[in-house]
């Protein structure tokens, strides 16, 4: 188990380049499966899930070629449906929760699928009741093995069929969508997801010879295609790490730049760190965060307590609010944390009041946290972490804090940031991994 050493203290300053964008990597790699044509994707995070999720790939027959440090060639034309019932199969996929999406892909081309019960986060209860109700309105059947947690599905033929998702999971709302998109007949798909990472999904379904219509809403219509066939695609800058860079640049009274950030897709990240008092200026597609010796918290317009919480898009997205708790340790003013999504997420924040952080946790879901205006600077210690957000969030807490602190688990932080020691130590911090 690896660690980081993290000497505190350190302004930090120049260019940083945000990589691709992890939850879209784990829907556009399963969309692989669903042509025996070559699919190009660029700008692949080199990050622990994702390539769990090539390996898997590769392992159930993919053909997979790495072109460039980012870029891979995939052909699914011999795919091994045996490899399905094999223990190692049952490893990988209990190892990323993101392999839940293959099954829609498979469902659709090849009329059945297996799945183990997925990991990931532990951040609270995650159900995947959507994807299989909405596979199963398209016409699947699935069976769950409760000894061996093993889902199976079956389907002759996939119909086309309106259905009302229960809530808008982006993941099963992806997975619905790309059995669709071999479905017979006209799917509507209404509560849909609409996250950039659907979006994207869709217009690169589309490119493969898919017909989905309402992109960017929540009402999404898929007349099915018989066949799809290969393409290119090119995948957005990750915007939790573009949003985890501005909040450290606050935290750490660091002037940075972050390069190529697709701004029109990040949606109200930038306003929810505005209103935390950072300030930002767009430069074409780079925002550029100024070194601030303190940052103000705004208020309601009433003068009532600022709440930031998560909802679904074009709301903020949960997996930033780690980072919003953290960065408000040190402004002035006082926020509310709201984490409606997850009821383990906010539990990291035991760690941040070791460090001498002013928090209420309220509940599992709310949390209020005192800004101590950068007057008492959070102090190093030894920590872990939870997982992939909460764990980067430590790590902006330990980059602002006064002395060493050692941050163990470092394989969840990994899971969802490429390189991240080397890339801030390139522009001033001092983290080791030991």
């Amino acid at each position: 188990m690896a660690s980081f050493e993290v000497i505190g203290g350190n302004k930090l300053k120049g260019d940083i380049y945000p990589q691709g964008a992890k939850n879209e990597a784990l829907q556009i790699l399963c969309a692989v499966l669903l042509t025996s044509e070559p699919v190009v994707i660029s700008n692949v995070p080199d990050i622990r899930d994702v390539n769990k999720l090539i390996e898997l790939l590769q392992d159930m027959g993919v053909k997979v070629e790495r072109n460039a440090p980012d870029t891979y060639t995939f052909q699914a034309d011999d795919i091994n449906l045996e490899y399905l019932n094999s223990d190692q199969f049952v490893e990988q996929g209990r190892a990323i929760r993101g392999s839940v999406m293959i099954v829609g892909p498979l469902l659709a081309r090849f009329g059945k699928a297996k799945m183990p019960k997925p990991g990931g986060d532990k951040i609270g209860r995650r159900r995947l009741d959507t994807h299989f109700i909405g596979l199963e309105k398209l016409g699947a059947k699935f069976n769950y093995d409760t000894p061996d947690a093993f889902y199976s599905a079956t389907a002759e033929k996939l119909h086309g069929t309106y259905m009302l998702l229960d809530e808008a999971s982006v993941t099963g709302t992806a997975n619905i969508l790309m059995a669709a998109a071999l479905a017979e007949g006209t799917t509507t798909i209404y509560n849909a997801a609409c996250e950039p990472y659907i979006q994207q999904l869709s217009r690169m379904l589309n490119r493969m010879g898919a017909k989905v219509s309402g992109i960017g809403s929540n009402l999404l219509v898929i007349e099915g295609v018989e066949k799809l066939g290969g393409t290119e695609h090119r995948m957005l800058p990750d915007m939790i790490e573009i949003g985890s860079f501005i909040g450290m640049a606050a935290m750490t009274g660091s002037e940075i730049t972050i390069k190529d950030c697709q701004i029109p897709e990040l949606g109200l990240i930038p306003d929810t760190f505005q209103r935390l008092g950072i300030k930002m200026e767009f430069r074409g597609d780079d925002i550029f965060i100024p070194e601030q010796d303190n940052y103000v918290v705004d208020t309601y317009i009433d003068g009532s307590i600022l709440n930031i919480s998560d909802h679904t898009w074009p709301g903020l997205t949960p997996d930033l609010l780690s980072v919003a708790l953290v960065t408000a340790t040190q402004a002035k003013g006082t926020v509310l944390i709201h984490q409606k999504m997850f009821e383990s997420r906010l539990f990291f924040v035991d760690k941040l009041i070791d460090m001498g952080a002013q928090i209420i946790l309220c509940d599992p879901h709310r949390a209020t946290i005192i800004g101590l205006n950068k007057q008492i600077p959070l102090r190093g210690i030894r920590m872990a972490s939870p997982d992939i957000r909460a764990g980067v969030a430590l790590l902006i807490a330990a980059l602002s804090a006064e002395g060493t602190s050692i941050i163990d688990n470092v394989e969840q932080i990994d899971r969802g940031y490429q390189n991240i020691d080397g890339r801030l130590n390139a522009i001033g911090a001092q983290i080791r991994r030991i």
